[in-house]
């Protein structure tokens, strides 16, 4: 293990060879084989994609917004943090968006004389002021060194661009509209990051949020020499990603399996949808669902989110689980159903489930908007 001290000049050693040779990959953005010795780690750890991070399949998120303060100086947040360290968790996300950085400075205490023990995951916001910027050079740079700050520590395991930004389609903005042309700014965007892998201040990055054209994009900029790879995303998918699912499963999931990318899943009970003591209103596309989690469930004797959390992890393309837990029994929970393997029979059902929800979904989004266009009232908020 590298001291603290000495990580930055360790990690701008490694920076200045970031191109696809130095982190093993192939001309086809694929990863060749793990260096020798990465198989020596904790059982419950997997690897992040084509990266040398060893990662739990659980990763505990600092979006507090319930029971938690998103204050930096919360006691009760950073004794949390410190239990999930404890019942095994090494992987922790955050953001610079979360409480305007205050949820970056709560980890920075949570995780202070334990650094070398966890993987740290945080976001740069595409946003001033609630408006999206086109993202640049400086505006990162400017970024990262805000969360090294809050952070408390000098490097970053990994840094991604928290959403689409100015210049690029998102999943519903209207603008720019998603045959914009985005090679050129992706590259910029590639050539960004590997600039602040060269400086040693992060490990790895990647986006979340993002299209499957721009992250095929940003897979091929990985190729050029000299550039560092893209390395994972970090998007939405859970049971009940409606008319996401097929974004991810059908856009995404091959392009991580090319790139060997690292996914962190979040919000695997569905934005707290599917927690139990919610209110579910009856005939309701989320009770279908609610009906056949509890079912499997009752069939193997575990919880409600036990199997959320598995049938999530259950998927390849899965290396950790991101939930946003904010009681140590929810943590303690959520890891439970990422050791959970969920029988065949059992993963059939919820696979239907599945579908079923997102053409329910999106069925009832055509209806909407066509109600829109016949009433003259916008059928988007």
């Amino acid at each position: 293990m590298v001291p603290d001290t000495d990580r930055r000049r360790f990690l701008k050693t490694l920076g200045a060879v970031a191109g696809s040779a130095a982190l093993g990959m192939s001309k086809t953005g694929c990863a060749t084989s793990p260096p020798a010795g990465t198989t020596d780690r904790p059982s419950h750890l997997v690897r992040f994609g084509h990266t040398d991070l060893w990662v739990s399949r659980l990763c505990q998120g600092t979006a507090f917004r319930s029971h938690l303060s998103r204050r930096g100086d919360s006691k009760e947040a950073h004794d949390f943090l410190r239990h999930c360290i404890d019942v095994g968790i090494n992987f922790f996300d955050t953001a610079e968006a979360y409480g305007s950085g205050e949820s970056e400075i709560a980890l920075g205490h949570g995780i202070a004389g334990r650094r070398h023990e966890v993987v740290i995951s945080t976001k740069a916001n595409p946003r001033v002021d609630g408006e999206r910027i086109a993202v640049t050079e400086p505006i990162l740079r400017s970024r990262v060194e805000g969360s090294l700050k809050r952070l408390g520590t000098d490097y970053i395991d990994l840094y991604f661009l928290h959403a689409a930004d100015r210049k690029t389609p998102s999943f519903h903005a209207e603008e720019p509209g998603r045959d914009a042309p985005t090679r050129a700014h992706m590259e910029e965007i590639a050539a960004a990051m590997t600039a602040l892998v060269e400086s040693g201040k992060i490990r790895y990055w990647g986006v979340s949020n993002h299209l499957p054209r721009q992250v095929e994009e940003l897979l091929e900029s990985g190729n050029q020499p000299g550039t560092a790879p893209l390395a994972g995303l970090q998007d939405y998918f859970t049971i009940v990603a409606g008319d996401r699912r097929s974004l991810m499963v059908d856009g995404l999931f091959p392009l991580i399996r090319r790139g060997n990318l690292g996914l962190m899943a979040f919000s695997p009970l569905g934005g707290g949808n599917l927690v139990p003591g919610r209110e579910v209103p009856e005939g309701s596309a989320l009770m279908d669902v609610v009906t056949v989690l509890d079912e499997v469930a009752g069939e193997l004797g575990v919880t409600r989110p036990q199997v959320c959390v598995a049938w999530v992890a259950a998927h390849s393309e899965v290396a950790s689980v991101l939930s946003g837990a904010e009681k140590p029994e929810h943590v303690e929970e959520n890891l439970k159903g990422t050791q959970l393997t969920l029988p065949a029979p059992a993963m059939d059902k919820l696979n239907a489930a599945a579908e079923g929800y997102a053409v329910r979904m999106i069925q009832e989004q055509a209806a909407f908007h066509r109600f829109g266009e016949r009433s003259g009232r916008p059928a988007r908020a």
